[in-house]
């Protein structure tokens, strides 16, 4: 572990972080919930607000993907993902879904303000970011994609985005 240079948890709690707050919306495997938490981690974003089903830890498949960043990133739970949003826009976080959507705006071309904190709302693998939820955020982010599917697993979505993010907002 020392030769990687991780740091520890307490470590990372005191670290410098991407100024970035992740919404799970009804995210329904706790599996793609773990994996999220991981990446999370991965790029030190400020932590995860779980809402709605999107299950929440202490949760052994959460844990089981997750491998301890739980323990590492910071979360909040919200019942109600509108709760969550409030909460964000009243802290000034620019809130954008990451969904295809009319004028979503493409994560190549998408280039947040140096000094913007973001928070990044993903929808339910099946019926993705709420219509009501997309009518209140401060735009849409689209991944862009090339094959015969149009759609990424939430948790590869969000390791994209993110990784995006991060060398946009270094």
């Amino acid at each position: 572990m020392a030769e990687l240079n991780r740091i520890s948890p307490e470590e990372f709690k005191a670290a410098d972080k991407m100024p970035v707050v992740i919404v799970l919306d009804d995210v329904r495997s706790a599996y793609n919930v773990g994996s999220i938490f991981r990446t999370a981690d991965a790029f030190r974003v400020e932590g995860i607000y779980i809402c709605g089903i999107s299950a929440k830890p202490p949760h052994k498949d959460i844990s089981k993907t997750a491998l301890g960043a739980t323990e590492s990133v910071d979360w909040k739970h919200f019942p109600d993902v509108l709760e969550a949003i409030s909460s964000l826009k009243e802290d000034e976080y620019k809130i954008y879904a990451v969904e295809q959507a009319d004028e979503s705006i493409s994560l190549d071309k998408f280039n947040p303000e140096s000094s913007s904190k973001i928070a990044l709302v993903f929808g339910h693998e099946v019926f993705g970011v709420k219509d009501e939820i997309l009518e209140i955020v401060d735009g849409c982010i689209e991944i862009p994609q090339f094959g015969t599917k149009h759609s990424f697993n939430v948790a590869i979505s969000a390791g994209i985005v993110l990784w995006e993010l991060s060398r946009k907002m270094k």
